[in-house]
């Protein structure tokens, strides 16, 4: 072996060495650049009777924009963040409307809510979100989620709350968009990954679809208060219904008629005939002064006008007022539009008591985005619980019209403010969609647990949601935001290192071997036919 191969092998070893080098520390550039990671919400993907609807991808690996992007520019690699406090109502039916409907392609959309929504971070909440219009911000809220739950958007949708670092990313992002440079393979910026590939979407329905989850169920948990009666079966005196729904739909779903209906049709019907009139309870939480009781019944009606002269007298001595509102049902329409509906299909007297005036259309005013603790009135909840719990005690006991307070405030039976606050904060950061919830789940465990404590004959009715409804998981996930750098700057990168190494490796040639070996390896080699001469 000459001398000289030692050398040459160490000088190739230490190439080698060097190059290894520069690329682990390039790779630990690129590993090391994430700029946060943030729990959202996807917007939820759902069919009815086969048609689709909400988001219908879950993936995403974009890059960040924001709303200054240039017009005419190319959205389909982008997404697009959008802080819903920095927008008021005319942004959501006007901008963002032509947005969706002209088929504008995007990457995605990223919603911000506001931190106040944040039950878990209210704490850190500063002063530029505690002066909001609680009225507007519903309306705003309310509007985007009717434009986004009735439409099939071909792209991924998530919600996500503001927080500090998220904040740093959109101001940087809207300064790049700013100066017409938005974040592209070649500029660099801001890049959104959602790992949530769509092969492992799982259908939540009774069909045979990719993998099958179990049925889709609704939970009933029941209670029965059994009267007192001093001669007689007290299971002989008339029962009066209390039904409420725990369940939400919304961007994040309630199916309070089908709930109800299943409860009829689970009953007895020896108890549903003994049934003096049921009491339905429905969007109570954020009034003023004016509630509405809702029937099918004429007014005219001897029971109803019962009902409503019951509720009006208490509501006028705590400074309320309760209007009534009759709408007739339609027979042909299997569906209905308030909860009492489905009592009176069966000839048995009812009433829905809400906060509002009109039926909503179908998953609609149902929760969703609005359903968080910072739109609940506590005070309206107290007056709702003490205008429901006297009405009935008075008609229960023949005291209609009397100067009686059943549940006077400076009673023992007096409402309880803190046991009200304790279980709207549950309420509030607890997921109620129907499908989602499982027959063990906590919430429903704690709803059952509740009643056996106040109540008898406590149990938790399972029913299978039909086949219309069909729901899709994955809607949560971890967003990943990475800053990277432009295409430029790896290109540069990539020249200066070509060049440092080339000089190293002439170097290396030039004192090892000499000027001559290093300009050989740069000759052009002599041909076959030259060397067979």
């Amino acid at each position: 072996m000459s001398p000289d191969k030692p050398r040459q092998r160490q000088m190739l070893d230490s190439m080698y060495s060097m190059i290894a080098l520069v690329f682990i520390i390039v790779a630990c550039v690129q590993l090391c650049d994430t700029a946060t990671v943030v729990d959202v919400n996807r917007l939820i993907q759902y069919d009815i009777s086969g048609v689709p609807f909400g988001s219908r991808l879950a993936t995403l690996n974009h890059h960040a924009g924001s709303l200054h992007f240039t017009p005419g520019a190319d959205l389909s690699r982008t997404v697009v963040i959008i802080p819903i406090r920095k927008h008021n109502i005319t942004f959501v039916k006007g901008d963002l409307f032509q947005l969706y409907y002209s088929r504008k392609p995007f990457g995605g959309l990223l919603f911000l809510l506001p931190r106040i929504f944040n039950f878990e971070d209210r704490g850190a909440t500063g002063s530029e979100d505690q002066v909001y219009d609680k009225g507007l911000m519903k309306t705003v809220l309310a509007e985007l989620e009717r434009l986004l739950i009735h439409a099939n958007i071909p792209y991924p949708v998530y919600f996500a709350f503001e927080n500090d670092d998220i904040g740093a990313v959109l101001a940087d992002v809207k300064r790049n968009d700013a100066t017409g440079q938005p974040a592209t393979a070649t500029s660099g910026g801001y890049k959104l990954v959602v790992s949530a590939p769509e092969r492992e979407l799982h259908l939540l329905s009774l069909q045979t679809f990719r993998r099958v989850l179990d049925p889709i169920s609704l939970l009933d948990a029941l209670g029965w208060l059994p009267g007192l009666k001093a001669d007689g079966d007290p299971n002989q005196l008339p029962t009066i219904a209390i039904v409420a729904s725990y369940d939400t739909f919304g961007t994040g779903n309630s199916y309070d008629t089908h709930q109800l209906q299943f409860w009829l049709r689970s009953f007895d019907q020896r108890l549903c005939e003994s049934i003096d009139y049921a009491i339905c309870l429905n969007s109570i939480g954020s009034w003023d002064n004016e509630l509405w009781i809702h029937v099918s019944k004429p007014p005219e009606n001897a029971y109803i006008k019962q009902i409503f002269e019951g509720f009006s007298n208490v509501a006028k001595e705590l400074g309320l007022e309760v209007s009534l509102k009759h709408k007739k049902i339609n027979i042909s329409n299997p569906r209905v539009a308030w909860e009492h509906e489905q009592f009176s299909r069966l000839r048995i007297t009812a009433a829905t008591l809400s906060e509002l005036s009109a039926a909503p259309k179908i998953l609609e005013s149902t929760g969703g985005l609005s359903d968080i603790r910072y739109f609940v009135n506590d005070t309206a909840i107290a007056r709702s619980i003490n205008l429901v719990a006297e009405s009935i005690a008075r008609h229960i006991y023949s005291h209609q019209g009397e100067n009686i307070k059943v549940f006077a405030d400076d009673s023992s039976l007096s409402v309880n403010p803190s046991y009200i606050r304790s279980w709207l904060d549950l309420l509030s950061r607890t997921p109620r969609v129907a499908p989602f919830l499982s027959k063990n789940d906590p919430f429903v465990m704690a709803l059952k647990k509740e009643l056996e404590d106040h109540a008898h004959e406590i149990n938790v009715q399972i029913e299978v949601l039909d086949g219309m409804f069909t729901f899709y998981d994955s809607t949560k996930a971890k967003l990943n935001i990475y800053q990277v750098a432009s295409v430029t700057f790896d290109l540069l990168l990539l020249r200066v290192l070509g060049s440092y190494l080339i000089v190293l490796f002439s170097f290396l040639i030039i004192t090892t071997r000499g000027l001559d070996d290093l300009i050989s390896l740069f000759r052009r080699p002599p041909s076959r036919k030259v060397k067979t001469a």
